[in-house]
């Protein structure tokens, strides 16, 4: 394993981490909020502040060469970002979460999991990642332990499934797309544009369907989860894109899946959610996962920019 893959492994952990604090966190503050997408424009919003912020202040800090800003030079490299921006940072949020207002949360946070399946199939031919059969036993862990974590999970394709199936597969997408971005510019580029792009794309949706006064927390609760959350996905964003800048896109994306330990966690001391019974889906979890960290490298990555 090289030193670069270990950070990047290390920082895709750490995603995990606040990924699956923010699933707990958001349930709560979906329902605060009251309005799902209103919801979700506005933390979107804050973590674009949140994400420019701290770039300045690292810059000011005397970070200039490793905090930097790449133009894109390339047709290509503009369009990739455009999809970052529209269709990973804005489309798929209001699928997801509209498609919340329908579902179990149950049978979401198992269908979004599924996004490692859909990364594989996009990396192979399109990244030329090469994947061991450690690989493959990790990714049969990751699913098994998060369905036995989430129950019984029906997939009929009723509305709410549909929408968010099809968040999952765009944020696949994304994440091919990013990789491949970050051959040529910089992880804070694709940050800032990501979360930047797409907050002034929610925005307009908001005023454009007339909602665009729900969007501003109105009352101190609210700007309280939003500003939780905000920093939650900034930090999310930021240690992301650092992480598949360093490490294959199917690696960074399993050890994602970790985050559901988290979320398990944080369930039981907070909600006395039992957790005996979830043990042996969390050891299959943490084996899946440490598959993946010990996952052989079977020579070069492949690794492609957009050019």
């Amino acid at each position: 394993m090289t030193s670069t893959r270990t950070r990047g492994l290390l920082l895709a952990l750490g995603t995990a981490v606040i990924s699956g604090a923010a699933i707990w966190v958001n349930s709560s503050g979906v329902a605060a909020y009251g309005n799902p997408t209103a919801y979700t424009t506005a933390k979107n919003a804050a973590a674009a502040l949140v994400i420019a912020a701290v770039f300045l202040a690292a810059r000011r800090a005397g970070g200039a060469k490793s905090v930097s800003l790449s133009r894109p030079t390339r047709q290509r490299q503009r369009w990739g970002l455009l999809y970052v921006a529209i269709l990973g940072g804005a489309v798929p949020f209001l699928l997801f979460f509209g498609g919340l207002a329908s579902t179990a949360s149950t049978q979401a946070a198992f269908l979004h999991k599924t996004l490692i399946v859909w990364v594989a199939l996009l990396a192979i031919p399109l990244l030329q990642e090469r994947l061991t059969p450690w690989h493959g036993a990790a990714i049969v862990l990751l699913l098994l332990g998060q369905l036995g974590l989430t129950g019984a999970v029906s997939l009929a394709p009723d509305l709410g499934i549909v929408m968010i199936g099809a968040a999952t597969l765009m944020w696949a997408v994304e994440v091919v797309a990013t990789k491949r971005l970050l051959g040529g510019v910089t992880p804070w580029t694709v940050s800032l544009v990501r979360m930047g792009g797409g907050s002034v794309a929610l925005l307009a949706w908001a005023a454009a369907t007339g909602a665009l006064g729900a969007v501003v927390p109105h009352t101190s609760a609210q700007w309280g989860w939003v500003l939780l959350t905000g920093v939650l996905l900034a930090g999310y964003v930021l240690t992301w894109h650092q992480a598949l800048w360093r490490a294959p896109a199917v690696d960074v994306t399993a050890v994602l899946v970790l985050g559901a330990v988290v979320t398990a966690a944080l369930a039981g001391v907070f909600d006395g959610a039992p957790m005996a019974a979830k043990a042996p889906w969390l050891a299959a979890l943490a084996a899946g996962g440490l598959l993946v960290w010990l996952a052989p490298r079977p020579g070069p990555l492949g690794r492609r920019a957009i050019t």
